[in-house]
């Protein structure tokens, strides 16, 4: 049995309990796919990362990303939390305030900005794209899955951002956050259009966040996530697409995860290239060693 060092973290949080948790074992090597199904599975946590060497000269380190149920290509959360790992441990240093992660979305570069407990780290994310603008009117299964929340000034859409997300906006925050999700309705829409489901927002009442967003998975299993930089980073796509930023500008911060007891801070960048940066604060709340 091999010992290798574990970390379990909060991710987009100022504080532990406020973000979304994660595991990262370090000194991967050795584990092959079953074994880190059976440990994902086992955390129970939304993602666990496992972290390797880097195959290429220009990364900083690989990692392989797993659901309880699933390899994941690529998620927001797992990226940001395993960069803050990878620097904790000394295993890489930024260059010119980039990491560079190696997985099966190719390179990912990320931004380090500060450190300690002002460090932010955000991930350039894969590129989105739109499948489908959505007209519930026409789409029985999108207006069921929308439960009668009323719309806001754009459409929802299907994008493709790596991983395929509903993007509907609801017309004020009170409405989103008093919302009641149609979980067999948006499990049916989740496997109906290859989706994870329906990731709601709305324009901000509050001053310290620009938007409110609940993200609602359907499949594989259903729940509410608790902060997701891959749907975050789909929505900005998407807003930058319809010249509908918060305020006309590139940056700006999400609220998400209150509804489930979380309140995680999530912060959007749109770069001139048009690249999309998800990123945050991480803090780490466990450290020790698995067995396996």
């Amino acid at each position: 049995m091999t010992s290798r060092r574990y970390v379990q973290l909060d991710v987009f949080a100022d504080r532990p309990g406020a973000g979304n948790p994660l595991a990262v074992v370090l000194d991967a090597d050795g584990l092959d796919d079953a074994a880190m199904q059976a440990i994902a599975r086992w955390t129970r946590l939304p993602e666990t990362t496992f972290v390797f060497p880097a195959t290429r000269p220009e990364a900083s380190y690989a990692i392989r990303i797993f659901s309880p149920r699933r390899e994941v290509p690529f998620a927001g959360h797992p990226s940001v939390g395993t960069a803050h790992v990878v620097l904790e441990a000394g295993l890489a240093s930024p260059r010119d305030g980039l990491l560079v992660q190696e997985g099966i979305a190719g390179l990912l570069p990320l931004q380090v900005e500060g450190d300690g407990a002002t460090r932010t780290i955000a991930v350039r994310t894969p590129r989105a794209n739109v499948v489908e603008v959505g007209d519930p009117a026409a789409d029985t299964s999108l207006r069921d899955a929308l439960n009668g929340l009323p719309p806001g000034d754009l459409p929802p859409a299907l994008v493709d951002g790596g991983r395929r997300w509903w993007l509907a906006e609801v017309s004020d925050e009170a409405t989103l956050r008093a919302a009641t999700p149609d979980w067999i309705a948006i499990a049916a829409l989740a496997k109906n259009t290859d989706s994870m489901g329906v990731c709601a927002y709305a324009r901000a009442e509050d001053p310290s966040y620009d938007l409110a967003v609940r993200a609602f998975v359907g499949a594989p299993a259903a729940f509410e996530d608790a902060a997701s930089g891959a749907a975050n980073a789909t929505l900005a796509a998407w807003l930058k697409s319809r010249d509908a930023l918060p305020g006309g500008r590139d940056r700006y911060t999400v609220s998400q995860g209150r509804e489930v007891g979380h309140d995680a801070r999530l912060q959007l960048r749109v770069d001139a290239e048009g690249n999309v940066w998800s990123g945050g604060h991480v803090r780490t709340v466990v450290t020790g060693h698995i067995d396996w």
